[in-house]
C-alpha cells in the first residue's frame, strides 16, 4: 500500500516538509505568492488523500463531492471560511485549523497597528524618506495617545486575551463584548464586559477580532460607526467581510471616527488604487497578522501533523468538524 497523496497549495521549503515525506506522498504547487490555478487544485483534489491549504483556496461543495479520496483539508489558518464545512461533514472529511499558535504574534500584530495608526507611524515614515521633513513644527504629525485610553475587544477569545494582556502595560481600561462572558479574564485582565453598542459609544480604541460567520458579517455597518466617538480608532485584525467597507469610508470622510488600521479587506488582495489605500488616516496592511517565521513554521507543522494523523485513522489535533 502506497504513501498517503497530500496535495499543498503553496510551494514551501523542502526544509519544512522533509521530516514529513517518510509517511507522506508530497505533491506541492511550484509558487509561494501564486495561488494554484482552479483547475489544477480540482484535480490535485481528485486523486489525493489530504489537501493542504491556504485561506485564498476556495474548497467547495463541487470540489469536495468530487474528491472521492480526501481525507482531510488543513487548513493554515484560525479561520477556515473558505471551506464549506457542512459539506465536508457530509462526505466525511476531516477539516483542520491552526489555532494557539499563532494568538501571541496575531496580538502582537493587533498591537503594533493599533499604535501605528494612533501615532501615524507609517505617515511619518513616508514624510521623512519622501524628504519633506524641513522643520521641527509643535503639532508636526501629532497622534493621538494610546496609554489610559478605553480599549473596546468585539470578540475576546484566545487572540482578544492576549490582545488585552498587552493593553494592560499600556494602563488602558480594557472592555469587550463577546457571545459569551469569560469571568476568569474578566478577573485576569481587569475588563468589563459590556453591550456592543455601549462598547461602540465609550471606546477610543475599537479592535474587532470575532470570526466571520452569518452573525457577524458585516457586523460593522453605517450604524456601528456612527454609534462610535468621532475620536475613535478602528483596528480590524479578523475578517474583511466582517465590515461594510462603503461604510467604513463613508465614516472616515465624514469625520465619524478619526482613523483605522486594517490587516484585511473585503475582497483580498486589495489593489493600490482601492478607497482605503489612499486614506491618508488609514494603515492598510497585506493580512500579516501571524507572519512572523517562527510561527508560521508552527502553523505549517501543524497541518502536516494533523494529515499524518488523519490519513493514518487517528483523530485530528486541531479538528474543525467531528
Amino acid at each position: 500500500m502506497g504513501k498517503p497523496k497530500v496535495f499543498v497549495t503553496r510551494k514551501l521549503s523542502n526544509e519544512l516538509v522533509k521530516d514529513y515525506e517518510e509517511m507522506l506522498d508530497i505533491c506541492m504547487w511550484d509558487k509561494e505568492e501564486e495561488p494554484v490555478p482552479e483547475k489544477i487544485l480540482r484535480s490535485q483534489a481528485k486523486e489525493v488523500d489530504a489537501l493542504f491549504t491556504v485561506l485564498g483556496d476556495r474548497i467547495d461543495a463541487s470540489l469536495l463531492a468530487e474528491a472521492k479520496n480526501l481525507k482531510v483539508v488543513a487548513n493554515m489558518a484560525v479561520g477556515y471560511d473558505n471551506i464549506d464545512i457542512e459539506a465536508a461533514k457530509n462526505h466525511s472529511i476531516t477539516v483542520t485549523n491552526t489555532p494557539d499558535v499563532l494568538s501571541e504574534t496575531t496580538a502582537d500584530l493587533g498591537f503594533s497597528l493599533l499604535a501605528a495608526t494612533a501615532r501615524k507611524i507609517t505617515e511619518a515614515n513616508a514624510y521623512v524618506k519622501e524628504d519633506n521633513w524641513k522643520q521641527w513644527a509643535p503639532f508636526l504629525l501629532a497622534g493621538t495617545d494610546i496609554h489610559h485610553k478605553t480599549l473596546g475587544i468585539v470578540g475576546m477569545g484566545r487572540i482578544g486575551e492576549a490582545l488585552a494582556k498587552r493593553a494592560t502595560g499600556f494602563n488602558m481600561k480594557i472592555q469587550y463584548h463577546n457571545r459569551t462572558r469569560k469571568p476568569e479574564a474578566e478577573e485576569k485582565l481587569q475588563a468589563s464586559y459590556v453591550s456592543f453598542e455601549e462598547l461602540l459609544e465609550t471606546s477610543d480604541f475599537v479592535v474587532t477580532v470575532v470570526p466571520l460567520t452569518e452573525e457577524t458579517e458585516e457586523l460593522f455597518n453605517h450604524s456601528a460607526f456612527k454609534k462610535m466617538k468621532s475620536t475613535a480608532i478602528f483596528i480590524n485584525i479578523s475578517r474583511g467581510k466582517v465590515v461594510n467597507e462603503e461604510a467604513l469610508i463613508n465614516a472616515l470622510n465624514k469625520g465619524e471616527i478619526k482613523a483605522a488600521g486594517l490587516d484585511v479587506f473585503y475582497e483580498e488582495p486589495i489593489r493600490a488604487d482601492h478607497p482605503l489605500v489612499n486614506m491618508h488616516n488609514v494603515v492598510c496592511l497585506p493580512h500579516i497578522g501571524s507572519a512572523s517565521n517562527e510561527t508560521r513554521t508552527e502553523m505549517v507543522h501543524l497541518c502536516m501533523k494533523n494529515i499524518v494523523e488523519v490519513t493514518a485513522n487517528k483523530k485530528a489535533i486541531t479538528p474543525v468538524n467531528n
